[in-house]
């Protein structure tokens, strides 16, 4: 079978987040939180795993005075997302009859 499963995206926080990514350069941490209406911990500990596997990029500034964390998906993250959803396309149509 084509494509990988990937074990970073079993949960639908960091599936969600993935998919958010795919198709916007960079988003922002109360962003995040609004859209998929998940506390700070919960968001910051799925954003932590996916940094950890080196998928997302984070950047922090500043607007004015408030702090501003952005992330953006890597080239990595990508190309394992994609290969993810090959995986789940893949086994889909094995599946269907």
């Amino acid at each position: 079978m084509k494509g990988n499963y990937d074990k970073a995206f079993e949960n639908v926080v960091r599936l969600r987040v993935m998919s958010i990514l795919m198709v916007n350069d960079e988003f922002d941490f109360n962003s995040f939180k609004e859209l998929l209406d998940v506390t700070d911990g919960n968001l910051a500990s799925h954003l932590k795993n996916l940094e950890k596997q080196e998928y997302i990029s984070v950047a922090k500034s500043f607007l004015g005075r408030k702090p501003l964390t952005n992330y953006s998906a890597t080239a990595k993250g990508k190309a394992a997302f994609q290969d993810h959803l090959e995986f789940l396309e893949n086994l889909i149509k094995e599946n269907k009859t």
